[in-house]
């Protein structure tokens, strides 16, 4: 044994080959923590100090190769002045570039997924052997970063400017014959034959016959572009990039601005850049909120497999209401492999539901995404039914009827008498209170909401919503499910609203009364887009539908009446008193037309103004900072109150929530990030100012009281 660690041990394995294998002790996977890289520099110096060492070959004891740094231990030296961040990449890439310079070839066996440091691991050796099954890949921008252990400089050396510049700003995990085409790796072989040929490519180098030491000089050297062509390459793809991104997103363009400075320079010199760029956005705002959801999304993953213990298998599923949501769950559910009956009242409904299922899979065959014969399989896995003969091995029922509470009544009670009685009936309400709804059924244990959004093949969150009398097996069998179907759950309790359409309500709130004082709802939709909403809250209604946003208004407005029961007609009011549903019949706050993709374009109609005129106040310009904070603050507080109140239990869930279901822009982290972006101090200040509005501005006592004590929702 020429060194046993912790994470890495390295040994003689044949004809002077030391294999390096990782294997970091009692984790699923590698990462790149303290701990590896420690070890790594002292597996490094005792294979430089033996002389029997004639190639080293790198290897992973786990199913995977590296799955990049260890975020949540890392995350700790971000808060670090900006030079000592500098400092700290550069003595971790001391111990890459030792790999890079052993005085033997080098060879890196990919048998899994290597990503971020997993994949600079990779690059700094003189060969690459990739599994068929592996990925690879530089995902550090979707947490707000860059490369920092020579990503940006080998990989723009081994694949080229423009290519390197895809693969980081894009931060996809790429498939090895992507891999192998770019010239990331070297060959690409059948898992089983993975550690055969890796040792003979490498034995190939160790005699020779393979050029170690010109891969080495290219890594090492400089950029191949002259400065026309650098110029040209990336000043187009910063173009690109800013249109993208429109400008939230930093990381792509400092990755792409950090390529550029280093093109002409040699290793030592370009990883000093790439090591001041990189610090540069570990203190951006951006950075600590993408870190924050990654953080937040751990969690949400850990409380949902605490669910796993107590859950029961769902072996068949049931929904009630086959029309687009319906169809939607039902094509989610049959491609994840699911069976689920599709009941509804009329032919016609059935016929809606299975359109939908089979436009969305025909979809996936079309991107390639899927073949004709799993499509097959898929659309042999929703049954469609008028009946509930089929309902008694059933093992959970999403009801999806209309968003009537007497309605839903009827369909609850009456479905309950042809399920088993262990089976889950959860009610796919966005607003209607589960305990309420209990109320219909012989055995509220078994009944909880699972909140889907629209449309649901798209929308990754699913509220779980706990009654008063649900059970934690209902819950527990529930959160499995949803899992099962590619959703992120987030377990939340009973109120009007529940989570997202509760703080989703005050904002549209705040943009009803900017609305009454004389703002121009584009400006207010161009302003918050630019804040990073997908679309502004005018657009917004229009999509949701303005029939559909009025009764949730009039229930939030019910529930809540102090703060959410507004004392003016607003512009949805006189909307829906006029037919103007938004999307759903072409007319709403703008006028819809189909595109050349046969998609609905909007289009601004100045006759809205007038029917709008007697609700709008006098027109007069608002700067933006304003109509930020006017819809903000309302939700905001809003969030606040849930946290508060134990509707959610930590802020983390809170704002998994908000980004997952109301495209709250994920570089701002979710409102309770936001808030501490801000300041809690400053943002009870700023609500202040606006406290005569409405009392939807109006802060808690304590907020009020954190505040004054310095603190934050996130640490």
């Amino acid at each position: 044994m020429i060194y046993d660690g912790t994470a890495i041990t390295v040994k003689m394995i044949e004809d002077g080959i030391a294999e390096l294998n990782f294997n970091l002790d009692g984790e699923s996977v590698n990462k790149f923590n303290r701990v590896t890289l420690e070890d790594l520099k002292a597996a490094t110096a005792a294979i430089k100090g033996n002389s029997d060492v004639k190639g080293v070959l790198v290897t992973s004891g786990k199913d995977c190769f590296i799955v990049g740094a260890d975020i949540t231990e890392f995350g700790d030296a971000f808060k670090l002045p900006e030079e000592e961040i500098v400092e700290w990449i550069l003595s971790g890439n001391e111990i890459f570039n030792a790999i890079e310079d052993l005085p033997v070839p080098t060879l890196t066996s990919i048998n899994g997924i290597a990503l971020g440091g997993g994949f600079e691991m990779c690059l700094s050796t003189d060969f690459r052997v990739m599994s068929e099954k592996a990925k690879v890949g530089l995902p550090e921008v979707k947490l707000g970063l860059m490369p920092g252990f020579g990503g940006t400089v080998r990989l723009s050396r081994v694949i080229g400017a423009d290519n390197a510049i895809e693969w980081i700003c894009m931060g996809a995990e790429n498939r090895a014959d992507k891999a192998l085409k770019m010239g990331a790796v070297d060959a690409v072989v059948a898992p089983e034959a993975l550690r055969e040929q890796s040792i003979a490519m490498l034995k190939s180098a160790i005699a020779g016959e393979l050029n170690y030491e010109a891969r080495r000089a290219v890594k090492t050297g400089k950029g191949l572009l002259n400065s026309m062509e650098s110029m040209m390459v990336f000043e187009t793809a910063k173009g690109f990039v800013k249109g993208q991104t429109k400008g939230h997103y930093p990381a792509p363009i400092e990755a792409i601005k950090v390529m550029q400075k280093h093109h002409n320079l040699t290793r030592d010199k370009a990883l000093a850049v790439e090591a001041k760029g990189f610090a540069k956005l570990a203190k951006t705002t951006e950075s600590q909120a993408l870190i924050g959801l990654f953080n937040n999304d751990q969690l949400l993953k850990k409380k949902a497999k605490e669910y796993d213990a107590i859950a029961k298998p769902t072996n068949k599923a049931a929904v009630l209401g086959a029309g687009i949501m319906g169809g939607g769950i039902a094509y989610i559910s049959a491609l994840k492999g699911t069976p689920i009956l599709m009941k509804d009242i009329a032919e016609a409904g059935i016929e809606l539901g299975l359109t939908e299922a089979n436009k969305l899979l025909s979809k996936r065959v079309e991107r390639k995404k899927m073949k004709p014969l799993a499509m097959g399989e898929a659309l042999n896995r929703i049954r469609p039914t008028l009946s509930y003969a089929e309902f008694g091995d059933v093992d959970v029922v999403v009801e999806a009827v209309v968003e009537n509470p007497k309605v839903k009544g009827i369909v609850l009670a009456e479905v309950e008498g042809h399920v088993g009685e262990n089976a889950i009936v959860a009610s796919n309400t966005s607003t209607i209170s589960i305990d309420f709804l209990a109320k219909s059924v012989k055995r509220p244990e078994n009944f909880l909401g699972m909140h889907f959004f629209n449309p649901v093949h798209m929308m990754p969150l699913v509220e779980i919503i706990r009654g008063e009398k649900t059970s934690d097996e209902a819950v527990a069998t529930t959160v499995a499910y949803a899992k099962k179907m590619g959703k992120t759950p987030v377990v939340v309790n009973d109120c009007p609203g529940f989570l997202v359409n509760r703080v989703l309500f005050p904002y549209f709130g705040g943009f009803a009364s900017l609305l009454k004082d004389g703002a121009d709802f584009r400006q207010v939709d161009k302003v918050m887009e630019k804040f990073g909403f997908p679309m502004g809250p005018a657009y917004l209604m229009d999509v949701v539908g303005i029939d559909t946003g009025k009764h949730a208004n009039d229930v939030m407005a019910e529930g809540f009446p102090e703060r959410m029961k507004a004392d003016f007609t607003s512009a949805m009011d006189v909307l829906y008193e006029n037919g103007f549903y938004g999307q759903k019949n072409n007319k709403g706050f703008y006028t819809y037309v189909e595109d050349k993709k046969g998609k609905p374009k909007k289009v601004f109609d100045e006759s809205i103004l007038e029917l709008l005129a007697p609700v709008l106040g006098e027109a007069r310009d608002f700067d933006a900072e304003e109509i930020i904070a006017r819809c903000m603050i309302p939700m905001c507080n809003e969030v606040v109150r849930c946290l508060e109140e134990g509707i959610v239990d930590t802020a983390a869930e809170a704002d998994m929530a908000l980004v997952f279901g109301v495209g709250f822009p994920p570089f701002r982290g979710g409102a309770l990030r936001y808030i501490d972006t801000v300041g809690l101090a400053n943002f009870v200040e700023l609500a202040d100012k606006y406290k005569d509005i409405s009392p939807l501005y109006h802060v808690t006592d304590k907020m009020r009281e954190m505040a004054a004590n310095g603190e934050s929702y996130f640490g």
